[in-house]
């Protein structure tokens, strides 16, 4: 069993729990902007707490007694279970209505891509791959992709939300969730060695490093997904109608 270094485990943590803090506070400051009110706000950035450090340390658990360790045909692949399972049910949590007023508030376009900074987090990838306990095959697009999206929402952050700046975000969205998609399926490939590589990609269902595939990366997919959905529907709402003429 591989046991990393503590500055693994510090970067690695640093994103796993940032990400999920910044949504707690996306969604604190989309209830407040939607006009619920301070209680409502606080209950709503609470509940999110509960629910996404509940599954969190319930994940950690999982892989801490081994069983995200496994191969396939020999007993239930739980890593693949798990990623989708919390997927569905974050995007299942977001049409709740009380989720779903404060994530289409005004200005939330923007907002949506903050968490998304915490990606560069993603280094701790190539910190594995570098110590030999992770193939290359997936280090460097996880590694290098995660940092990328994460140098782009800086950026994106402080370009006006119209015009090229949508554009950008849906580029930015596009890319993230591409990057997502590929490390996952990197993952799964070299993980239970449908593709022989040396070293095998078994360091991602250990901890800390299990949690990036089973918590961080459903919670940054159903953000990229909101995210695309906020855009596009920004995109199609009418222009407000002319002033009509008044005759002296």
């Amino acid at each position: 069993m591989y046991d990393p270094p503590g500055y693994v485990w510090a970067i690695t943590l640093a994103g796993v729990i940032t990400v999920p803090a910044a949504t707690c506070v996306l969604l604190y400051g989309g209830a407040m902007r939607a006009g619920l009110g301070r209680r409502a706000a606080a209950l709503l950035a609470g509940g999110a707490a509960v629910v996404l450090g509940g599954w969190f340390t319930a994940s950690a658990v999982i892989a801490g007694h081994g069983w995200y360790h496994t191969r396939l045909g020999h007993g239930v692949p739980w890593m693949p279970v798990a990623v989708i399972g919390f997927l569905l049910a974050l995007l299942a949590l977001r049409r709740i209505p009380v989720v779903a007023r404060a994530l289409t508030a005004p200005g939330m376009t923007k907002r949506l891509e903050a968490p998304h900074a915490f990606r560069m987090a993603g280094i701790a990838f190539l910190i594995t791959m570098a110590l030999g306990h992770l193939p290359a095959l997936f280090a460097l697009p996880a590694g290098l992709g995660d940092m990328a999206t994460g140098v782009a929402a800086l950026l994106l952050m402080r370009r006006p939300a119209g015009g090229a700046g949508r554009r950008a975000a849906l580029w930015l969205n596009g890319f993230g969730m591409a990057d997502l998609v590929v490390a996952l399926t990197l993952g799964a490939l070299t993980a239970y060695q449908l593709i022989q590589v040396t070293p095998a990609g078994s360091a991602i269902s250990t901890l800390p490093l299990a949690l990036v595939p089973t918590a961080e990366v459903p919670l940054l997919l159903a953000l990229h997904i909101t995210s695309v959905s906020a855009l596009t529907r920004s995109s199609r709402a009418p222009l407000p109608a002319a002033a009509p003429l008044t005759v002296a």
